[in-house]
């Protein structure tokens, strides 16, 4: 083509490839995800500056997004892990937790256990409110780590308490076979506490300690694994790797319902992250999309503007 037939040229062609993006915009919008679910994280529930109100305020906000069920990523509660825990703040941080989810009574909500939901210092092993298995029970999940499916997507919940911030050799196997037993055209969402892989790690936190093996099955069933959720870092950070979206979303609490410190951005931020929640769009082609949105915290009755 000579230059002065390709100028004349040049805007048809720009009006075609307009009028494509245009449709192609067009489809993308008009379909619309088979799932949306709520992906809420350390909420650090307790009794005190009236927390239990303020995470009702933000679950009924969280209602309006219209969501199917959700997904809630563990330490529920503030602290039952330290040494000097009682049975009595235990039961006291759980009595908070129950009262407060019957805001979205009616809806289904999935949990998995995080590292501050576990009441290590009971006074044995054979206590019936020792460990994982109890707060599991409190967090309504059938077991430490179970699955479940929704349309076509396959939700697994993962347990990294119980063997050094990764999984036990049961659980390693059961993953394995749950994912063997998963049909093509069917995607699969795992949820864990702690990041399975996180930008935020190398400074903040941690992740899974078996995340090299995690990846090598991931990459064995690259066709069916699409998503890995995670919290536990307070921070909000996504990676990306051989086709696994790793979300990890911040915590509702943010700074643990308080003010912050000298590394907060902003207040109730922990470090840049403020407090907030997921929106996660799933399709039935297995993309997904993840929103967080932020959330303001402060306590009304403590006279916080």
């Amino acid at each position: 083509m000579k230059r002065k037939d390709f100028l004349r040229a040049a805007p048809m062609f720009a009006g075609a490839m307009a009028l494509e993006g245009t449709a192609a915009a067009a489809v993308k919008k008009a379909v619309r995800p088979v799932l949306t679910v709520a992906h809420i994280t350390d909420v650090h529930i307790r009794p005190e500056m009236n927390i239990p109100a303020r995470f009702i305020k933000q679950l009924e906000a969280v209602k309006k997004a219209k969501v199917d069920f959700f997904l809630n990523g563990g330490d529920s509660i503030h602290a039952a892990d330290y040494k000097d825990i009682t049975r009595e703040r235990v039961l006291e941080q759980w009595k908070c937790w129950d009262e407060s989810i019957q805001a979205i009574k009616g809806y289904e909500l999935y949990s998995c256990v995080g590292n501050h939901d576990n009441w290590w210092a009971a006074p044995s092993k054979d206590d019936a409110m020792y460990g994982v298995n109890y707060a599991a029970k409190r967090a309504g999940m059938p077991h430490r780590y179970y699955s479940f499916r929704k349309k076509n997507w396959h939700f697994i919940i993962l347990d990294g308490n119980n063997n050094g911030i990764s999984l036990d050799a049961e659980q390693m196997e059961w993953l394995k076979k749950e994912l063997e037993s998963v049909p093509l055209g069917t995607y699969v969402l795992l949820m864990s506490h702690y990041p399975i892989l996180t930008v935020t790690g190398s400074w903040e936190g941690g992740q899974h300690k078996d995340h090299k093996e995690l990846k090598q099955l991931f990459y064995k069933h690259k066709e069916k694994v699409r998503v890995c959720l995670s919290g536990h870092q307070h921070l909000l950070d996504r990676a990306w790797y051989d086709g696994v979206h790793y979300f990890c979303n911040g915590a509702m609490s943010g700074f643990w319902w308080e003010k912050g410190d000298q590394r907060s951005a902003q207040p109730y931020y922990y470090q840049e992250t403020p407090p907030g929640y997921a929106i996660l769009k799933l399709y039935e082609d297995g993309t997904v999309e993840n929103e967080y949105i932020t959330i303001n915290i402060d306590d009304p009755a403590a006279g916080n503007k």
